[in-house]
């Protein structure tokens, strides 16, 4: 498992100073990005050296509980499968080990100049191994 803590700021809250809900997909974009980097593949390397994007295909949030104004939370990721030309992750927003938010999340990868499906490059495919759940 991989992951990432962050401090709840000012823009991500609404009037009430709750986190707004879209915002729990860009924290786990995050994740993903920081895992990938992690390992050495930072998205523009992807692309450049492997002519490689991901897409997110779909994406299923289940609310919990609310982050707000100030919490310090952590966000994580699991790969849960891993296909020809997808992935999928399984994510979790905690705070204090509280789970406020969990997602599936599935990605596709696409050959970055045509946009058409293409395998992941085999070298992903093992640095994301390296956080798979069966």
């Amino acid at each position: 498992m991989f992951s990432l803590p962050l401090v709840i700021n000012y823009e991500d809250t609404d009037a009430a100073g709750v986190v707004y809900y879209a915002n729990y997909l860009a924290y786990m974009e995050r994740v993903r990005n920081a895992c990938l980097r992690d390992a050495g593949f930072p998205l523009s390397r992807v692309r450049d050296d492997y002519r490689t994007v991901f897409v997110v295909t779909e994406a299923s949030l289940r609310y919990r509980g609310p982050a707000k104004l100030d919490d310090e939370i952590s966000v994580t990721l699991a790969v849960s499968r891993i296909r020809g030309a997808s992935m999928v992750f399984q994510q979790q927003v905690l705070r204090d080990g509280e789970l406020l938010v969990d997602g599936h999340i599935r990605l596709a990868t696409l050959d970055s100049d045509t946009f058409s499906p293409r395998r992941m490059p085999e070298v992903i495919r093992q640095a994301l191994d390296r956080h798979r759940i069966e």
